[in-house]
């Protein structure tokens, strides 16, 4: 059941990176202390109405957009299972920002803006560009 969940979650994540496409736009600002809270209170820092798609007592889900853009934004109830499902997910290749027991995933340019909001580290998943062949 646990590996389900993980696959669904790193489904939704390849989705919202497919449809972000690719930006290196530089919204460079003060890195706040790294938010904390649940997947509402978060997405409320962020500025975004979250359209949940997960809520598992593992793993809570959504699909959220603000202004910079389109994102996912997942709370885990374990650091362990955190670091699971990232670990998973960078496969998918994308940008992860990542604060303690949450992660949001979206393209370069949202992330860079998500972090002026929420603080948290950037981990840059697998580059896929090459892996299609062309």
């Amino acid at each position: 059941m646990r590996v389900t969940r993980a696959l669904l979650a790193v489904t939704g994540v390849a989705a919202v990176l497919a449809l972000a496409g690719c930006d290196s736009g530089d919204a460079a600002a003060k890195v706040p202390q790294t938010a904390t809270g649940s997947l509402e209170s978060l997405a409320a820092e962020a500025k975004c109405r979250p359209d949940i798609q997960t809520d598992a007592d593992e793993i809570r889900q959504a699909i959220c957009k603000n202004a910079d853009g389109k994102f996912v934004l997942a709370t885990f109830a374990t650091d362990r299972g955190q670091r699971e499902w990232i670990n998973d997910a960078k496969d998918y290749g994308g940008y992860y920002l990542v604060g303690r027991k949450w992660v949001a995933v979206g393209d370069d340019g949202v992330v860079k803006a998500l972090r002026g909001r929420l603080g948290g580290d950037v981990e840059i998943g697998a580059d896929h560009h090459h892996a299609h062949g062309g």
